[in-house]
């Protein structure tokens, strides 16, 4: 059953994007990728989100760079949790992004992550622990990635004092 919806307000964001389907896809959350604008295409984001939700889906992900509306716009449209990923595609390096998706009015919250590729990873932990609140398996796979993350640190550690 698909968990995760990821909406990319451009095809330029895929390659910021790709770092949070990969670990979604590591931990076994099942999701679906398109592109939709907030402002280009406002019918079809609203199609979709209604679509997603039909579906199953839990949490909504969504990436844009600039004035980064399509958080906003699919906050506005559920109340299922929506995470924000800021993207630098403009010359003020994703921060124009960063204030569009942080400042949401009250009643409407955008849980919003770092700019590009790091965003994009903890958007994918941010849901995927959101969904492990009733998935005990899934908790279980987030606490074995973490425990991986620490050997992972110990051994170069070890390594360094060679």
């Amino acid at each position: 059953m698909l968990k995760v919806a990821i909406f990319m307000g451009s095809k330029s964001d895929l390659d910021k994007v790709k770092p949070c389907a990969q670990v979604l896809a590591d931990l076994g959350v099942e999701y679906e990728m398109t592109i939709t604008s907030a402002h280009r295409t406002p019918e079809r984001t609203e199609s979709l989100i209604k679509e997603m939700e039909d579906k199953g889906c839990q949490v909504f992900i969504c990436a844009a760079g600039m004035a980064a509306h399509l958080a906003g716009a699919v906050a506005a449209r559920t109340i299922r949790p929506v995470i924000g990923i800021p993207i630098s595609a403009s010359s003020m390096g994703g921060f124009d992004a960063l204030l569009s998706t942080v400042q949401m009015p009250p009643g409407f919250p955008v849980g919003t992550v770092a700019i590009d590729k790091a965003g994009a990873k903890n958007a994918a932990w941010m849901a995927a622990q959101i969904l492990a609140l009733n998935d005990a398996s899934l908790s279980e796979k987030i606490k074995a990635f973490r425990q991986k993350m620490q050997e992972e640190v110990e051994r170069a550690a070890e390594e360094i004092g060679e």
